[in-house]
């Protein structure tokens, strides 16, 4: 899964990393912490262009009417992305790249935050989709989810599932709306291979007040010493 990432480079240097030709994230804000519910960006097409804007973690289909805090969609497996009635509009038409310059994951044995990036620091695009939903009485909510993948296998040992990175080469392809199998992007995405560095980090992560480069610093693991042991 992914429910923790970071966002912590300068608006330009982003700008000119992911070719953005439109900046609409006016609120932004470098982030060491970034959990479901808060605002982060992420591109979409828009006009043609490709497009940052600010959307909140947690999408809400389109359809709905219940509160937005009814439903709390962080992630989408992309296995079975298709049959599910809350991403059909969005696969369609309402497809974004949720940018992010790491995330956290969770030994799913110990409960040992670790931070994942790429090796050389570069902003890994994740899939994910975007929907507009109308509240009542109040402003449109922007939001998304993160879609998620089988986990490459020098990170299966932390966790059995990992945010599904895109290749440079497919952003343009997952962003576009025209004349996409969707089924072959997907299957593209899922035999993509994205290089990821890992480390240990304190638990200072598990809380979302917490938000500095201490969540991201690396950090040595005490050895654990078997006492029963007969050597």
């Amino acid at each position: 899964m992914c429910g923790r990432k970071t966002l912590t480079k300068n608006i330009a240097d982003i700008i000119d990393e992911m070719n953005i030709e439109c900046w609409e994230a006016s609120d932004y804000k470098p982030n060491y912490n970034i959990a479901p519910t808060q605002h982060s960006t992420v591109l979409i097409q828009k006009k043609n262009k490709t497009t940052a804007k600010l959307m909140r973690w947690g999408l809400v289909p389109k359809w709905s009417k219940k509160p937005a805090n009814t439903y709390k969609i962080f992630n989408a497996r992309i296995e079975t992305i298709l049959e599910k009635p809350a991403f059909k509009s969005s696969m369609q038409k309402n497809r974004c790249v949720v940018l992010a310059d790491g995330y956290y994951e969770w030994d799913q044995n110990t409960s040992q935050p670790y931070y994942l990036y790429h090796p050389k620091n570069q902003i890994i695009p994740m899939a994910g989709l975007w929907t507009k939903w109308n509240q009542t009485n109040s402003k449109s909510l922007f939001c998304y989810t993160v879609i998620t993948a089988k986990p490459i296998e020098k990170i299966s040992h932390i966790h059995n599932r990992m945010p599904a990175i895109l290749s440079k080469n497919n952003i343009k392809n997952w962003l576009g709306y025209k004349n996409t199998n969707i089924s072959n992007l997907l299957t593209k995405i899922q035999n993509h291979k994205p290089k990821l560095e890992f480390y240990p980090v304190s638990k200072l992560v598990n809380s979302i007040n917490n938000n500095s480069s201490n969540c991201t610093k690396p950090m040595k693991l005490r050895k654990t010493i078997n006492i029963f042991s007969n050597n």
